[in-house]
This record gives C-alpha cells, sequence and structure tokens, in this order.
C-alpha cells in the first residue's frame, strides 16, 4: 500500500477522533454549541472526505489496472487538503467569538480544501483516462 494511502487514512482517523471529542464537548457543555460548524467539517470534511480520498486512491488505480496518474499530486494533495481543513475548522472556532481575522483564516482553509479536491479530481480522473480498457463495453 502506498505511504499517502496510509497517511489520508490515518488524517481521517485523527479528524474523527476530534470530531467526535468536539461533539462530546458540546454536549457536555452547551455553551459551546457555537462550534457545531467546526464539528461537522471536522467529521466531514475530516473524516468521511479524508478516508474516500485515501480508499480510491488505493482502488481506483486497481479497477483500471494503472498506476496513478502522479504520486506527487497525491502528497501535495494530503498536505493542503489538511492544513485547509485545520484553517476552516480555526476560522470557525475564531467566528464564534468574534476574534478579529477569523474571515481572512477561514476563506485560506476554504480555498486550500477546494484545491485539494480539485487536484484529487484530477489526479483519478486523469488514471481513469489512462485506463487501456474501454469503460463501457463497445457495441
Amino acid at each position: 500500500m502506498e505511504w499517502f494511502v496510509r497517511a489520508f487514512m490515518r488524517a481521517s482517523l485523527v479528524w474523527l477522533a476530534l470530531g467526535v471529542t468536539l461533539g462530546v464537548a458540546m454536549a457536555a457543555h452547551p455553551a459551546w454549541r457555537v462550534f457545531r460548524t467546526a464539528h461537522l467539517h471536522m467529521n466531514l470534511a475530516g473524516f468521511v472526505a479524508m478516508m474516500i480520498f485515501g480508499v480510491a486512491y488505493y482502488v481506483i488505480p486497481r479497477f483500471f489496472g494503472q498506476p496513478l496518474h502522479d504520486r506527487r499530486l497525491a502528497f501535495g494533495q494530503w498536505w493542503i487538503s489538511n492544513l485547509g481543513l485545520a484553517g476552516m475548522v480555526t476560522g470557525l472556532m475564531m467566528q464564534a467569538y468574534a476574534v478579529r481575522g477569523w474571515t481572512a483564516v477561514l476563506v485560506a482553509g476554504g480555498l486550500c480544501q477546494a484545491a485539494g479536491a480539485y487536484t484529487f479530481a484530477y489526479n483519478i480522473w486523469r488514471t481513469i483516462g489512462a485506463a487501456s480498457v474501454p469503460i463501457l463495453p463497445q457495441k
């Protein structure tokens, strides 16, 4: 298994643990419900999306009998996606308390998240497009 596949899966589990911990904290301290959007992003963009990225990077090349288009892009995507998500979560938490500069942090994190998603889509698209066997049966 490629190292970046494991990295995505491990990051996914870290985001799951952080999201669940924040969820429990919100249940224990109702005033912390102001962090519910950060909690949602930790679980959805962190756990779910990172796991999908990791599994797709493992499975898609095998389905199509092709190596991944660009392993370096997967490495770069791991960094930009995780840093972007950390920025988004930080910006959302800053927003809850109206900390100055929250918009810039949130937007920067969101742009990084989007860049990571676009990078993933491009890398998988090119991997599928390079397949030598037709995707749909010929009539």
